[in-house]
This record gives structure tokens, C-alpha cells and sequence, in this order.
């Protein structure tokens, strides 16, 4: 591509998921639905957690921050993107598209920890049940907690950093919904081997690092479970173990199809349906599969349900 064809961008063309005016309002409805979910399951969710002293544990502190992390995640994304749709503005600006990229990338990759951390917290807590709470202390989960934090801030960091140094685009219009990566890569005039390769590589290491405790951590809890006598404390094992699991094949395995998978190839549309899984649709799952299919939960819920109706019987 020649350089007379290269400008310096201010801002991008956002081409959404589609290009048909009738989809319009049906898409708008249907994601407005979805993050109104998504917002309540989860802020409730804090919230439940928050005031239920049953709930105040560590896999439930941890469900806490995974909680957050898929509302930011989805409200960096689904905002914009039913303003696009709404009002027919599919413009973004350079810094907000970069800054929608940064926080996306940090949320995604936190949460990517996250889900290994609670694996690892699995583990201690069927492996080592007298000493589960000495062993998962504040101290050490304000550490893990911090952790997946940094992983996330530092890894976006520098695929933000290599970003901003692309000089040039041979066009502002990205056929995405949001600004991912590798459509803004595939836009730039300067060669960015350099970024695809580190995108692939830090992609590739995030997933087989959390993949590893995952796998590890679920490797001896099915071992434990295996050797308990009791058919009840099997049942009970594996019932908690089951929504933790599903959460996590869901979402690493939409983040491995979409970002550690050669780039040639790849279809433009099958990569947005990927991407409208893990950015809108997963954060609205997680605190759905965490609520439906735990005991601890429900009945905390119907709790502050019923003494908040008694309250409004004896007040009210």
C-alpha cells in the first residue's frame, strides 16, 4: 500500500455488526435487554454478597470481583454501541477508541485471572476443607485479587503502547463493532508484526498460565472427590465445582477462537459473533450460572428478599 493513501487518523468509523437499516431496531432492543440483565444480575450480585454475612467467604469475594469486572467489561462496549445503533453515528474518536481498547483488553484479561484464581480457591477449599479459611486469609486474597488486577493493567498497557505508535492508517473504518486490536491492526500503513506477534504471544501465555492452574487445581479436586465416601459430599463437591467450570469453558474457549488462532483466514463475521459473546453476552451468563446453581446464593437471596417485604409489612 503506498503512502500517498496513508493519513493520520482522528477518529475511526465503527461498521457495527451490521449494515442492514431494518436490523436497526431489533438489535438495539435486544442489546439494550441484555446489558439491562447485565447490569442488575451483577451489581445484585455485589450487592447480595455485600449483605448476606453467609456469603462473606472467599469464593465469594472472588465471585464479588468477577462480578465487577464483567459489568466494566460490558459497559466499556454495549454503551457505545447502542449509541452507534441508535442514533446512526458510527464515529468514535482516536483517543476514545484507544481508551475503549485499553479498558476492554484490561477487563477481559483480568477476568481471564480471575477465573483462575477461583479454580485455585476450589482446590484449597475441597482438598483442605479444615484449614480453608486460615489458608485463603484476607491477606492473601487482597494479594491474588491485586494480581489479577496488575496482569490485566500491564498487559493492555503494552498493547496500547505498540498501538499508539502506529503512525499512520490506510483507512478509518473498522469492521467491528468496538476497538479491538486486530482490526485496528489490520488498518495500519507501518508494519505491525511486532504487535500481532505480541498480541499472539501474550494471548497465548495468559491462556496457558490460568490454563494450567485450572487444569492443576481441577486435577486433584476430581481426585479428592473420587476417594470421598460419602455420595453426598461427591454430589455437593461437584455441584460447586459446576458452575465455576462452565463459566470458565465458555469463556476461554470464545477467547481462544477468537485471539490464539492464526489471524489468516479468519472470517470478519465469524469473529464479531465471537467477540459479541465474550463482551456482551458471557457478563450477563456468569452471575446467571453463579445464582441458578448455587444453594448459598438463592437462599441468601430470598433472605434480604423476605426481610425486606417483611420490613415493608411492619413499616410501610
Amino acid at each position: 500500500m503506498g503512502q500517498d493513501n496513508c493519513t493520520i487518523v482522528t477518529e475511526f468509523i465503527l461498521l457495527g455488526l451490521s449494515d442492514v437499516p431494518e436490523l436497526r431496531f431489533f438489535l438495539s432492543m435486544l442489546f439494550l435487554l441484555i446489558y439491562g440483565v447485565t447490569f442488575l444480575a451483577n451489581l445484585g450480585m455485589i450487592a447480595l454478597i455485600q449483605v448476606s454475612s453467609k456469603l462473606h467467604t472467599p469464593m465469594y469475594f472472588f465471585l464479588s470481583h468477577l462480578s465487577f469486572v464483567d459489568f466494566c467489561c460490558s459497559t466499556t462496549i454495549v454503551p457505545k454501541m447502542l449509541y452507534n445503533i441508535l442514533n446512526k453515528e458510527n464515529t468514535i474518536s482516536f483517543l476514545g477508541c484507544m481508551v475503549q481498547f485499553y479498558l476492554f483488553c484490561a477487563f477481559a484479561i483480568t477476568d481471564i485471572f480471575l477465573l483462575a484464581v477461583m479454580a485455585y480457591d476450589r482446590f484449597v477449599a475441597i482438598c483442605n476443607p479444615l484449614l480453608y479459611m486460615v489458608s485463603m486469609s484476607q491477606k492473601l486474597r487482597m494479594v491474588l485479587v491485586s494480581g489479577c488486577y496488575l496482569c490485566g493493567t500491564v498487559c493492555s498497557l503494552i498493547h496500547l503502547c505498540l498501538a499508539l505508535e502506529i503512525p499512520s492508517y490506510r483507512s478509518n473504518v473498522i469492521n467491528h463493532f468496538f476497538c479491538d486490536l486486530p482490526p485496528l491492526l489490520s488498518l495500519a500503513c507501518s508494519d505491525v508484526t511486532m504487535n500481532e506477534l505480541l498480541l499472539y504471544i501474550v494471548a497465548m501465555f495468559n491462556e496457558v498460565i490460568t490454563s494450567m492452574i485450572i487444569l492443576t487445581s481441577y486435577l486433584f479436586i476430581v481426585i479428592t472427590i473420587l476417594r470421598m465416601r460419602s455420595a453426598e459430599g461427591r454430589r455437593k463437591a461437584f455441584s460447586t465445582c459446576a458452575s465455576h467450570l462452565t463459566a470458565i469453558i465458555i469463556f476461554q474457549g470464545t477467547v481462544l477462537f477468537t485471539y490464539c488462532r492464526p489471524s489468516s483466514g479468519n472470517s470478519v463475521d465469524t469473529d464479531k459473533g465471537a467477540s459479541v459473546f465474550y463482551t456482551v453476552v458471557i457478563p450477563m451468563l456468569n452471575p446467571l450460572i453463579y445464582s441458578l446453581r448455587n444453594k448459598d446464593v438463592k437462599e441468601a437471596l430470598r433472605k434480604v428478599v423476605g426481610s425486606k417485604f417483611l420490613f415493608e409489612k411492619l413499616f410501610v
